[in-house]
């Protein structure tokens, strides 16, 4: 009545379904891509959560991350933790949009254990400015501060290092 089970009949399908939807969200995550006029790395001068001040010109020709994100974004939450390795290897800044003040962003970091840089982006206009199509969203730049990837959606913490080991 049951058939015997072939584990490698098996692992075979589920590869060429992972592939397949490797495949698939990569190309979503194309087309969902924002359209910049210009790829080199804007200066963005800020204030960050923690009060300190930050300058995208004052990254010593090191590659920057820059990821946008939402306390409300369920897949925000799921990638926060990958944010929070590379950030410890790698320049990376993030942007909090509409997600609400200061003290809320920065209780939701110290609940977490993050200690990335944030900026608060309470009225969405850094979001705008890069023409953010979803949350999140990921632009790797290179050391002279030009634009190699943008990724829409999650992203694996392999896929972040992976590009940030690239662009370097």
């Amino acid at each position: 009545m049951f058939k015997k089970f072939n584990l490698k009949k098996i692992a075979k399908e589920i590869a060429i379904m992972g592939i397949t939807l490797f495949i698939v969200m990569n190309i979503i995550s194309y087309l969902r891509s924002p359209k910049l006029s210009d790829t080199s790395l804007p200066n963005i001068t800020s204030t960050l959560i923690d009060n300190t001040h930050y300058s995208s010109l004052n990254q010593s020709k090191k590659p920057l991350l820059i990821h946008f994100w939402a306390t409300w974004c369920p897949t925000c939450k799921l990638e926060a933790g990958n944010i929070q390795k590379i950030s410890e290897d790698f320049n990376v800044l993030t942007v909090a949009v509409k997600s609400g003040s200061d003290t809320e962003i920065r209780d939701y970091i110290k609940e977490n254990n993050f200690d990335f840089k944030v900026i608060n982006d309470s009225q969405g206009i850094l979001s705008s400015q890069f023409s953010v199509p979803a949350f999140p969203t990921t632009f790797i730049y290179n050391s002279q501060g030009k634009l190699e990837f943008t990724e829409v959606g999650y992203t694996s913490i392999l896929g972040l290092y992976a590009r940030m080991l690239w662009v370097q």
